[in-house]
Protein backbone atom coordinates (compact mmCIF):
# COMPACT_ATOMS: atom_id res chain seq x y z
CA UNK A 1 0.00 0.00 0.00
CA UNK A 2 1.61 3.64 -1.03
CA UNK A 3 2.48 5.83 2.14
CA UNK A 4 0.81 8.43 0.44
CA UNK A 5 -2.95 6.89 1.16
CA UNK A 6 -1.55 6.67 4.91
CA UNK A 7 -0.87 10.41 5.20
CA UNK A 8 -4.49 10.79 3.59
CA UNK A 9 -5.50 8.77 5.90
CA UNK A 10 -4.43 10.79 9.11
CA UNK A 11 -5.34 13.77 7.55
CA UNK A 12 -9.23 12.16 7.33
CA UNK A 13 -9.00 11.52 10.82
CA UNK A 14 -8.77 14.70 12.22
CA UNK A 15 -11.18 16.31 9.86
CA UNK A 16 -14.03 13.40 10.42
CA UNK A 17 -13.09 14.31 14.25
CA UNK A 18 -13.51 17.76 13.34
CA UNK A 19 -17.31 16.82 11.91
CA UNK A 20 -18.64 13.89 14.39
CA UNK A 21 -17.12 14.73 18.02
CA UNK A 22 -19.29 17.52 18.80
CA UNK A 23 -22.18 15.26 18.53
CA UNK A 24 -21.62 13.31 21.24
CA UNK A 25 -20.45 16.96 23.07
CA UNK A 26 -23.90 18.64 21.93
CA UNK A 27 -25.53 18.30 25.52
CA UNK A 28 -22.72 19.97 26.91
CA UNK A 29 -21.71 22.56 24.73
CA UNK A 30 -25.75 23.63 24.58
CA UNK A 31 -25.73 23.87 28.03
CA UNK A 32 -22.20 25.85 28.61
CA UNK A 33 -23.82 28.49 25.74
CA UNK A 34 -27.32 28.22 27.18
CA UNK A 35 -28.59 27.26 23.64
CA UNK A 36 -31.68 24.76 22.91
CA UNK A 37 -30.59 21.31 21.30
CA UNK A 38 -31.71 22.81 18.23
CA UNK A 39 -29.94 25.49 18.07
CA UNK A 40 -26.79 23.67 18.82
CA UNK A 41 -27.52 21.14 15.82
CA UNK A 42 -26.76 24.50 14.26
CA UNK A 43 -23.17 23.60 14.77
CA UNK A 44 -23.52 20.94 12.78
CA UNK A 45 -25.75 21.93 10.16
CA UNK A 46 -23.79 25.12 9.69
CA UNK A 47 -20.24 23.38 9.48
CA UNK A 48 -22.42 20.48 7.08
CA UNK A 49 -23.45 23.88 4.89
CA UNK A 50 -19.49 25.48 4.79
CA UNK A 51 -18.40 22.31 3.20
CA UNK A 52 -20.60 22.57 0.23
CA UNK A 53 -19.17 26.12 0.06
CA UNK A 54 -15.58 24.91 0.73
CA UNK A 55 -16.09 21.83 -1.56
CA UNK A 56 -16.98 23.94 -4.74
CA UNK A 57 -15.43 27.20 -4.19
CA UNK A 58 -12.12 25.91 -2.61
CA UNK A 59 -11.87 23.09 -5.08
CA UNK A 60 -12.63 25.72 -8.36
CA UNK A 61 -10.07 28.08 -6.89
CA UNK A 62 -7.48 25.45 -6.58
CA UNK A 63 -8.10 23.46 -10.04
CA UNK A 64 -4.92 24.41 -11.71
CA UNK A 65 -2.38 24.49 -8.64
CA UNK A 66 -0.74 21.85 -7.34
CA UNK A 67 -2.69 18.68 -5.85
CA UNK A 68 0.03 18.25 -2.67
CA UNK A 69 0.33 22.10 -1.63
CA UNK A 70 -3.23 22.83 -1.79
CA UNK A 71 -4.10 19.67 0.51
CA UNK A 72 -1.01 21.22 2.96
CA UNK A 73 -2.79 24.31 2.93
CA UNK A 74 -6.30 23.46 3.30
CA UNK A 75 -4.53 21.36 6.72
CA UNK A 76 -3.63 24.52 7.53
CA UNK A 77 -7.14 26.21 7.51
CA UNK A 78 -8.53 23.11 9.96
CA UNK A 79 -6.13 24.21 12.02
CA UNK A 80 -7.12 27.84 12.64
CA UNK A 81 -10.60 26.59 12.38
CA UNK A 82 -10.51 24.05 15.66
CA UNK A 83 -8.25 26.56 17.29
CA UNK A 84 -10.85 29.15 16.91
CA UNK A 85 -13.40 26.54 18.17
CA UNK A 86 -11.16 25.92 21.33
CA UNK A 87 -11.22 29.71 22.01
CA UNK A 88 -14.99 30.28 21.36
CA UNK A 89 -16.45 32.93 24.01
CA UNK A 90 -19.87 33.05 22.71
CA UNK A 91 -22.46 30.59 20.43
CA UNK A 92 -21.41 33.13 17.35
CA UNK A 93 -17.96 32.71 17.57
CA UNK A 94 -18.05 29.07 18.17
CA UNK A 95 -19.71 28.87 14.82
CA UNK A 96 -17.51 31.18 13.27
CA UNK A 97 -14.43 28.24 14.04
CA UNK A 98 -16.64 26.07 12.85
CA UNK A 99 -17.01 27.35 9.63
CA UNK A 100 -13.98 28.02 9.02
CA UNK A 101 -12.53 24.47 9.85
CA UNK A 102 -15.44 22.93 7.36
CA UNK A 103 -14.35 25.18 4.42
CA UNK A 104 -11.37 22.65 4.35
CA UNK A 105 -13.25 19.18 4.50
CA UNK A 106 -14.79 19.48 0.83
CA UNK A 107 -12.03 20.70 -1.00
CA UNK A 108 -9.79 18.11 1.39
CA UNK A 109 -11.67 15.00 0.32
CA UNK A 110 -12.27 15.72 -3.00
CA UNK A 111 -8.84 16.50 -3.98
CA UNK A 112 -7.65 13.84 -1.52
CA UNK A 113 -9.82 11.14 -3.51
CA UNK A 114 -8.41 11.99 -7.10
CA UNK A 115 -4.76 11.49 -5.42
CA UNK A 116 -5.50 8.21 -3.72
CA UNK A 117 -7.02 7.18 -6.99
CA UNK A 118 -3.93 8.20 -8.76
CA UNK A 119 -1.78 6.15 -6.68
CA UNK A 120 -2.96 2.71 -7.73
CA UNK A 121 -3.63 0.53 -10.49
CA UNK A 122 -7.25 1.80 -12.26
CA UNK A 123 -8.99 -1.57 -10.96
CA UNK A 124 -8.01 -0.49 -7.35
CA UNK A 125 -9.19 3.21 -7.15
CA UNK A 126 -12.68 2.14 -5.13
CA UNK A 127 -10.02 0.50 -2.32
CA UNK A 128 -7.60 3.49 -2.37
CA UNK A 129 -10.72 5.97 -1.67
CA UNK A 130 -11.48 3.54 1.13
CA UNK A 131 -8.73 3.63 2.68
CA UNK A 132 -8.45 7.18 2.48
CA UNK A 133 -11.69 7.50 4.34
CA UNK A 134 -10.97 4.73 6.60
CA UNK A 135 -9.27 7.65 8.38
CA UNK A 136 -12.90 9.07 8.43
CA UNK A 137 -13.69 6.09 10.30
CA UNK A 138 -11.03 5.83 12.52
CA UNK A 139 -11.95 9.15 13.73
CA UNK A 140 -15.59 7.34 14.54
CA UNK A 141 -13.92 4.19 16.38
CA UNK A 142 -11.09 5.55 18.62
CA UNK A 143 -11.44 9.29 18.12
CA UNK A 144 -14.74 10.50 18.90
CA UNK A 145 -15.51 8.10 21.85
CA UNK A 146 -11.98 9.35 23.04
CA UNK A 147 -13.29 13.10 22.37
CA UNK A 148 -16.23 12.86 24.06
CA UNK A 149 -14.50 11.46 27.28
CA UNK A 150 -12.06 14.20 27.22
CA UNK A 151 -14.61 16.40 26.59
CA UNK A 152 -17.12 14.98 29.60
CA UNK A 153 -13.75 14.87 31.84
CA UNK A 154 -12.20 18.47 31.04
CA UNK A 155 -14.35 20.56 29.49
CA UNK A 156 -15.56 20.28 26.10
CA UNK A 157 -12.66 22.85 24.74
CA UNK A 158 -10.23 20.60 24.95
CA UNK A 159 -10.99 18.16 22.94
CA UNK A 160 -10.92 20.84 20.22
CA UNK A 161 -7.40 21.80 21.19
CA UNK A 162 -6.45 17.97 20.90
CA UNK A 163 -8.04 17.81 17.40
CA UNK A 164 -6.18 21.08 16.39
CA UNK A 165 -3.06 19.34 17.75
CA UNK A 166 -3.97 16.29 15.38
CA UNK A 167 -4.52 18.90 12.71
CA UNK A 168 -0.36 19.71 12.66
CA UNK A 169 0.08 15.66 12.99
CA UNK A 170 -1.52 15.52 9.54
CA UNK A 171 -0.09 18.37 7.71
CA UNK A 172 3.32 17.36 8.67
CA UNK A 173 2.69 13.62 7.62
CA UNK A 174 1.06 14.92 4.41
CA UNK A 175 3.88 16.92 3.53
CA UNK A 176 6.17 13.58 4.22
CA UNK A 177 4.39 10.84 2.66
CA UNK A 178 2.49 12.55 -0.11
CA UNK A 179 4.22 12.17 -3.45
CA UNK A 180 3.90 15.46 -5.81
CA UNK A 181 2.28 13.46 -8.52
CA UNK A 182 2.60 14.53 -12.00
CA UNK A 183 -1.21 15.35 -14.06
CA UNK A 184 -1.82 13.45 -17.28
CA UNK A 185 -3.45 14.97 -20.38
CA UNK A 186 -4.13 18.52 -21.23
CA UNK A 187 -3.39 21.57 -18.47
CA UNK A 188 -6.82 21.35 -15.99
CA UNK A 189 -9.19 24.15 -16.50
CA UNK A 190 -12.51 25.28 -14.68
CA UNK A 191 -14.27 24.70 -17.66
CA UNK A 192 -13.50 21.55 -18.33
CA UNK A 193 -13.69 20.53 -15.00
CA UNK A 194 -18.07 22.06 -15.19
CA UNK A 195 -18.18 20.49 -18.33
CA UNK A 196 -18.30 16.80 -16.56
CA UNK A 197 -21.99 18.39 -14.80
CA UNK A 198 -23.71 18.19 -18.00
CA UNK A 199 -23.59 14.21 -17.29
CA UNK A 200 -27.25 13.25 -15.79
CA UNK A 201 -25.33 10.59 -14.14
CA UNK A 202 -23.69 13.46 -12.20
CA UNK A 203 -26.57 14.77 -11.11
CA UNK A 204 -28.63 11.63 -9.74
CA UNK A 205 -24.73 10.46 -8.20
CA UNK A 206 -24.96 13.64 -6.21
CA UNK A 207 -28.52 13.19 -5.47
CA UNK A 208 -27.90 10.29 -3.89
CA UNK A 209 -25.24 11.21 -1.65
CA UNK A 210 -27.80 13.64 -0.63
CA UNK A 211 -30.49 11.36 0.20
CA UNK A 212 -28.24 8.56 1.53
CA UNK A 213 -26.10 9.85 3.75
CA UNK A 214 -28.69 12.67 5.16
CA UNK A 215 -31.02 9.70 6.26
CA UNK A 216 -28.10 8.74 8.34
CA UNK A 217 -27.24 11.70 9.42
CA UNK A 218 -30.93 12.54 10.40
CA UNK A 219 -30.80 9.32 12.92
CA UNK A 220 -27.26 10.02 14.24
CA UNK A 221 -27.22 14.04 14.81
CA UNK A 222 -28.97 13.56 18.03
CA UNK A 223 -28.08 10.10 18.98
CA UNK A 224 -26.90 11.45 22.20
CA UNK A 225 -30.14 12.39 23.32
CA UNK A 226 -31.76 9.29 22.00
CA UNK A 227 -29.16 6.92 23.92
CA UNK A 228 -29.99 8.58 27.40
CA UNK A 229 -33.34 9.41 26.86
CA UNK A 230 -35.05 6.79 24.91
CA UNK A 231 -32.52 3.74 25.59
CA UNK A 232 -32.26 4.53 28.80
CA UNK A 233 -28.13 4.55 29.05
CA UNK A 234 -26.48 6.52 31.55
CA UNK A 235 -24.35 10.04 29.54
CA UNK A 236 -20.92 8.09 30.30
CA UNK A 237 -21.92 5.27 28.36
CA UNK A 238 -22.32 7.64 25.05
CA UNK A 239 -18.47 6.99 24.41
CA UNK A 240 -18.55 3.93 24.28
CA UNK A 241 -21.16 3.23 22.48
CA UNK A 242 -19.81 5.16 20.20
CA UNK A 243 -17.24 2.76 19.92
CA UNK A 244 -19.30 0.44 18.28
CA UNK A 245 -21.08 2.60 15.66
CA UNK A 246 -17.58 3.46 14.61
CA UNK A 247 -16.46 -0.12 14.21
CA UNK A 248 -19.57 -0.05 11.97
CA UNK A 249 -18.48 2.38 10.07
CA UNK A 250 -14.95 0.43 9.44
CA UNK A 251 -16.33 -2.63 8.33
CA UNK A 252 -18.57 -0.92 6.41
CA UNK A 253 -16.08 1.11 4.65
CA UNK A 254 -13.33 -1.82 3.88
CA UNK A 255 -16.49 -4.38 2.94
CA UNK A 256 -17.91 -1.82 0.81
CA UNK A 257 -14.95 -0.68 -0.99
CA UNK A 258 -13.87 -3.90 -2.10
CA UNK A 259 -17.49 -4.53 -3.42
CA UNK A 260 -17.68 -1.39 -4.90
CA UNK A 261 -14.68 -2.04 -6.79
CA UNK A 262 -16.64 -5.04 -8.67
CA UNK A 263 -20.01 -3.65 -9.33
CA UNK A 264 -20.86 0.09 -7.78
CA UNK A 265 -24.27 0.29 -8.54
CA UNK A 266 -25.28 -3.05 -6.86
CA UNK A 267 -23.58 -2.57 -4.20
CA UNK A 268 -25.10 0.58 -3.90
CA UNK A 269 -28.21 -0.66 -3.94
CA UNK A 270 -27.38 -3.26 -1.21
CA UNK A 271 -26.26 -1.28 1.14
CA UNK A 272 -29.03 1.38 0.75
CA UNK A 273 -31.71 -0.80 1.07
CA UNK A 274 -30.33 -2.44 3.99
CA UNK A 275 -30.10 1.14 5.69
CA UNK A 276 -33.73 2.06 5.08
CA UNK A 277 -34.64 -1.74 6.88
CA UNK A 278 -31.99 -0.69 9.80
CA UNK A 279 -32.94 3.10 10.31
CA UNK A 280 -36.80 1.51 10.73
CA UNK A 281 -35.97 -1.26 13.30
CA UNK A 282 -33.82 1.39 14.91
CA UNK A 283 -36.68 4.06 15.32
CA UNK A 284 -39.04 1.26 16.32
CA UNK A 285 -36.86 -0.75 19.29
CA UNK A 286 -34.81 2.17 20.20
CA UNK A 287 -36.50 1.72 23.17
CA UNK A 288 -34.65 -1.99 24.11
CA UNK A 289 -30.88 -1.11 24.99
CA UNK A 290 -30.05 -4.44 23.58
CA UNK A 291 -31.61 -3.35 19.87
CA UNK A 292 -30.35 0.00 20.18
CA UNK A 293 -26.35 -1.57 20.19
CA UNK A 294 -26.80 -4.12 17.33
CA UNK A 295 -29.03 -1.63 15.19
CA UNK A 296 -26.05 1.20 16.02
CA UNK A 297 -23.29 -0.87 14.91
CA UNK A 298 -25.61 -1.89 11.53
CA UNK A 299 -26.71 2.14 10.99
CA UNK A 300 -22.73 2.75 10.90
CA UNK A 301 -21.55 -0.19 8.54
CA UNK A 302 -24.34 0.17 5.67
CA UNK A 303 -24.36 3.75 6.04
CA UNK A 304 -20.58 4.74 5.57
CA UNK A 305 -20.75 1.63 3.26
CA UNK A 306 -22.27 3.43 0.81
CA UNK A 307 -19.30 5.95 0.46
CA UNK A 308 -16.38 4.58 -1.24
CA UNK A 309 -18.74 3.27 -3.84
CA UNK A 310 -20.58 6.81 -4.17
CA UNK A 311 -17.32 8.48 -4.52
CA UNK A 312 -16.14 6.36 -7.22
CA UNK A 313 -19.34 6.37 -9.16
CA UNK A 314 -19.32 10.65 -9.47
CA UNK A 315 -15.42 10.29 -10.53
CA UNK A 316 -16.57 7.45 -13.23
CA UNK A 317 -19.11 9.82 -14.61
CA UNK A 318 -16.56 12.55 -14.47
CA UNK A 319 -13.54 10.57 -15.55
CA UNK A 320 -12.72 13.21 -18.03
CA UNK A 321 -12.63 16.09 -15.14
CA UNK A 322 -12.92 14.57 -11.84
CA UNK A 323 -11.90 17.29 -9.42
CA UNK A 324 -14.53 19.50 -9.03
CA UNK A 325 -17.20 16.71 -8.98
CA UNK A 326 -15.16 14.80 -6.74
CA UNK A 327 -15.33 17.93 -4.28
CA UNK A 328 -18.71 18.79 -5.11
CA UNK A 329 -19.88 14.76 -3.80
CA UNK A 330 -18.10 15.54 -0.96
CA UNK A 331 -19.86 18.90 -0.18
CA UNK A 332 -23.07 16.54 -1.32
CA UNK A 333 -22.39 14.17 1.63
CA UNK A 334 -22.39 17.36 3.75
CA UNK A 335 -25.57 18.93 2.53
CA UNK A 336 -26.49 15.42 3.17
CA UNK A 337 -25.29 16.04 6.89
CA UNK A 338 -27.69 19.11 7.18
CA UNK A 339 -30.69 18.35 5.74
CA UNK A 340 -30.76 15.24 8.83
CA UNK A 341 -29.67 17.37 11.37
CA UNK A 342 -32.29 20.15 10.10
CA UNK A 343 -35.02 17.28 9.72
CA UNK A 344 -34.12 15.65 12.88
CA UNK A 345 -34.42 19.20 14.42
CA UNK A 346 -37.46 19.87 13.35
CA UNK A 347 -38.89 16.54 14.87
CA UNK A 348 -37.63 17.11 18.36
CA UNK A 349 -38.54 20.83 18.30
CA UNK A 350 -42.27 19.55 16.90
CA UNK A 351 -42.22 17.56 20.22
CA UNK A 352 -42.26 14.29 18.36
CA UNK A 353 -39.38 12.62 20.67
CA UNK A 354 -35.81 11.87 20.11
CA UNK A 355 -36.87 8.64 18.02
CA UNK A 356 -38.33 11.34 14.93
CA UNK A 357 -34.91 11.98 14.06
CA UNK A 358 -34.75 8.45 13.22
CA UNK A 359 -37.95 7.72 11.47
CA UNK A 360 -37.09 10.88 9.71
CA UNK A 361 -34.00 9.48 8.35
CA UNK A 362 -35.68 6.48 7.19
CA UNK A 363 -37.96 8.27 4.89
CA UNK A 364 -35.20 10.35 3.25
CA UNK A 365 -32.77 7.04 2.58
CA UNK A 366 -36.27 5.33 1.19
CA UNK A 367 -35.75 8.43 -1.15
CA UNK A 368 -32.32 7.87 -1.93
CA UNK A 369 -32.93 4.12 -2.56
CA UNK A 370 -35.61 5.51 -5.00
CA UNK A 371 -33.54 7.68 -7.68
CA UNK A 372 -30.42 4.98 -6.68
CA UNK A 373 -32.61 2.53 -8.88
CA UNK A 374 -33.70 4.89 -11.38
CA UNK A 375 -29.93 6.08 -11.74
CA UNK A 376 -28.88 2.03 -12.63
CA UNK A 377 -31.23 1.28 -14.44
CA UNK A 378 -30.55 4.66 -16.96
CA UNK A 379 -26.82 3.74 -17.00
CA UNK A 380 -27.81 0.34 -17.93
CA UNK A 381 -29.81 1.59 -21.18
CA UNK A 382 -27.15 3.67 -21.66
CA UNK A 383 -24.49 1.08 -21.79
CA UNK A 384 -26.86 -1.32 -23.60
CA UNK A 385 -27.66 1.68 -26.33
CA UNK A 386 -24.05 2.22 -26.55
CA UNK A 387 -23.03 -1.56 -27.21
CA UNK A 388 -25.85 -1.81 -29.78
CA UNK A 389 -24.54 1.26 -31.39
CA UNK A 390 -20.77 0.01 -31.24
CA UNK A 391 -22.09 -3.50 -32.73
CA UNK A 392 -23.98 -1.93 -35.48
CA UNK A 393 -20.83 0.30 -36.61
CA UNK A 394 -18.86 -2.47 -36.65
CA UNK A 395 -21.40 -4.80 -38.64
CA UNK A 396 -21.68 -1.47 -41.66
CA UNK A 397 -17.64 -1.30 -41.56
CA UNK A 398 -17.57 -4.81 -42.48
CA UNK A 399 -20.28 -4.67 -45.05
CA UNK A 400 -18.73 -2.10 -46.83
CA UNK A 401 -14.90 -3.77 -46.83
CA UNK A 402 -14.82 -5.56 -50.40
CA UNK A 403 -14.79 -9.40 -50.42
CA UNK A 404 -11.88 -11.26 -51.13
CA UNK A 405 -11.97 -12.79 -54.27
CA UNK A 406 -11.23 -17.00 -53.58
CA UNK A 407 -7.79 -18.31 -54.45
CA UNK A 408 -6.94 -20.09 -57.94
CA UNK A 409 -6.44 -23.29 -57.64
CA UNK A 410 -2.99 -25.01 -58.85
CA UNK A 411 -3.43 -27.71 -61.16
Amino acid sequence: MPLGLVALAIGGFGIGLTEFVIMGLLPEVAADFGVTEAAAGWLISGYALAVVVGALGLTAATTRLPRKPVLMGLLVLFIVGNALSALAPTYEAMMTGRVIAALCHGAFFGIGSVVAAGLVAPEKAAGAIAVMFTGLTAANVLGVPFGTFLGQQFGWRSTFWAIAVIGVLALIGIAALVPALHRDGPAPSLRRELGAFRSGQVWLSLLVTVLGFGGMFGAFTYIAYTLTEVSGFDATAVPWLLVLFGAGLVVGNWVGGRLADRSIDGTLLAFIGALVVVLALFAWLASSPIATVVLLVLMGAFGFGTVPGLQSRIMRYAASAPTLASGANIGAFNLGNALGAFSGGVGISAGLGYTSPIWAGAIITLTALAVMAVAALTARRAERADAANAHRADAATSSDSPEREPAASVA
